[in-house]
């Protein structure tokens, strides 16, 4: 029976019913009635869903929660499970090893497809190929434990313990198999390394744990508010793991619906064919719905009409607001999180890693107004004191006279702690930027740099002095030093030395270049090089004991140029010599080319990511 709402009378005040409530009654009412769609009888337990149920629950970031309907009837959570198991990856094994084996593009094919992108991994975690993974690599990291982890994750962000369907798990298991052909074709590709059984019984018990539209909705707004679940006030996960998670709903939350979904609800989302969606706008709410008709993209039909109405009556489109102040922060971390795309020595990443907490960065979007600035300059005070923040204005399409001049002033505050502010993303010729320099002449603790990589390496390389390190120190790097050989004995590695020969370079030389054929790869002994491509934006930048080129062993051609910074000493060995060396010693070949898989999704895969994100319009 659909709840009545109470009437409001001449001075009974609490009897009134809050606008944002009744607008949820009559979205209960006015899309109750739309039976089109099917429920998911692909796995048989789905079947047996009531076709009419249908719960609609929204959470303020204050933790009020409004509930209309069978807000309350449990449900399986299903690929609702997917983003809050990305953020868990995320935060349990590191940034760097997620997004190594799983991509963050859309892959505009259904949510079942048996498809890799061109690297041999899932395109997003929000597909079932992505998600297999996320699941493969909790596995990895917590073994028998791995379900009963993910379960309690879940729970914290539901703000309550949640339990499993054993039946729908049961159902699910029996009727996987095209998610177990999903499942060895990422083992075949070396995404997942665990038996592919256990990583898809975890993934089915996931699917299978029983929530509510209240309990989605709850979870929606510990998204929305950055990670801290607004009914129990916990510190769900990392902001920088949500804000990760929150990017890949936006663009694939929806299956192959996304790019419609983002065009006319712009709500970062995610659904579930056991008829769930949550729906998380940061810095506001978070809505919950339930009803189990499902349209031919496996979305709920009456659940994406309560969102499309939400959004389009209340003008929450995420990329239409302007007047939340929290908005104007869409990242803030420090180097432990996100470090510069430069390879350092040992000595300089324990100092890095001692003193990550000694550079801010903040990265700010749209218009920085008075309120917007006043925000930032409170989310600064908030936390200890940095030796270094950066602002990246890269996404800031203006700065009002008002922000301005507040900015200007926060930075004359930062200078009398001494504390060095590094503006990123800025062009100097901007208006931004000259409104920005008529407050903040005479200022000597103020820095630019076109890139915001740029600005966190040069703040790292302060760091690193202040403490006792040279990033400019003359190193040489033997062979037994070098990633890519890790493992080989000396034996070994006196046959490869044999091979190849020490070449010198000039300050700014370039040694490859893009285009051309790869016939050789580099062990660099001593200096630094950058790796860049022809458009000049840097993919990485490589010290001593590190390879480069090694791409060759994969490519016919470059892929990229690469510039001495310093005077540099590399051992060149000719590709046709090297692929000899492994024939010739086949047990360092494979230890090579394991090597090679590690670097690649270490550095190549992460530089690649971080080049998406910094080209991005």
């Amino acid at each position: 029976m659909m709840p009545t709402a109470p009437v409001a009378s001449a001075g009974n005040w609490a009897a009134s019913t809050p606008p944002l409530l009744r607008f949820l009654n009559a979205c209960h009412r006015d899309f109750g009635s739309d039976n089109s769609g099917e429920i998911a009888h692909y796995i048989p337990e789905l079947g047996k869903a009531h076709p009419d149920h249908f719960g609609i629950s929204l959470a303020t970031l204050d933790g009020h929660v409004y509930e209309v309907g069978e807000s309350r009837v449990p449900f399986t959570i299903q690929s609702m499970s997917k983003p809050f198991v990305f953020a868990l990856a995320l935060d349990t094994l590191g940034a760097g090893r997620v997004e190594g084996v799983i991509g963050v593009e859309p892959s505009g094919d259904p949510f079942n497809s048996i498809r890799l992108n061109a690297e041999n991994h899932p395109f997003n975690p929000m597909i079932n190929a992505g998600a297999i993974a996320c699941s493969g690599l909790i596995l990895e990291a917590k073994g028998d434990a791995a379900f009963d982890t993910i379960r309690q994750a879940l729970s914290r962000f539901a703000g309550r313990e949640l339990d499993m369907d054993d039946a729908v798990y049961s159902s699910e298991s029996a009727t996987g198999d095209r998610n177990r052909a999903i499942g060895y074709l990422l083992r075949n590709s070396g995404v997942i390394k665990a038996d592919v059984s256990k990583v898809l019984d975890v993934y089915f018990r996931q699917c299978s744990v029983l929530l509510t539209a209240r309990d989605a909705a709850i979870m929606a707004a510990t998204l929305a508010n950055r990670g801290v679940n607004p009914v129990t006030g916990e510190q769900v996960m990392t902001p920088y793991a949500i804000s990760r998670t929150l990017s890949v709903m936006t663009s694939s939350g929806m299956y192959d619906y996304a790019g419609e979904w983002i065009y006319r609800v712009g709500i970062p989302a995610k659904s579930g064919v056991g008829g769930g969606i949550l729906a998380a706008l940061p810095a506001r709410l978070g809505l919950g719905s339930y009803s189990p008709r499902l349209d031919s993209h496996g979305n709920s039909v009456r659940g994406i009409r309560v969102c499309e109405a939400l959004s389009s009556h209340y003008g929450l489109h995420i990329l239409s607001r302007s007047d939340d102040a929290r908005n104007s922060v869409i990242a803030d971390y420090n180097i432990g999180k996100s470090a510069s795309r430069r390879s350092r020595r040992p000595q300089e990443r324990k100092i890095l890693a001692d003193h990550h907490q000694d550079v801010r960065v903040i990265e700010l979007v749209g218009t920085l107004s008075f309120s917007n600035v006043d925000y930032v300059s409170r989310e600064l005070a908030s936390r200890p004191r940095p030796q270094f923040v950066i602002f990246d204005l890269r996404r800031v399409a203006a700065v009002t006279p008002a922000g301005s001049r507040l900015l200007a002033e926060e930075f004359w505050e930062l200078a009398r702690f001494n504390v060095t502010v590094i503006l990123s993303g800025i062009d100097r010729a901007s208006a931004q930027w000259k409104s920005i320099c008529e407050w903040t002449a005479g200022l000597s603790n103020l820095r630019n740099y076109p890139l915001l990589d740029d600005a966190i390496e040069w703040a790292e390389d302060q760091v690193v002095y202040r403490h006792g390190g040279n990033i400019y120190a003359v190193e040489t790097a033997e062979l037994s030093e070098q990633a890519l050989l890790a493992g080989l004995n000396d034996t070994e590695l006196d046959r490869l030395a044999s091979l190849g020969g020490l070449k010198t370079y000039r300050p700014g030389e370039k040694i490859i270049m893009a285009g051309a054929p790869a016939r050789s790869l580099f062990f660099l002994r001593s200096g630094v090089v950058h790796v860049k491509l022809p458009s000049g934006i840097r993919l990485a930048t490589v010290s001593a004991g590190m390879a480069f080129g090694e791409m060759a062993l994969l490519e016919t051609h470059r892929s990229a140029d690469v510039y001495a910074d310093a005077s540099v000493t590399a051992l060149e060995v000719p590709l046709a010599d090297f692929e000899r060396f492994r024939e010739d010693n086949p047990r360092a070949g494979e230890r090579i080319m394991r090597n090679l898989a590690q670097l690649l999704a270490d550095r190549l895969i992460l530089a690649n990511t971080k080049l998406n994100l910094l080209t991005a319009n």
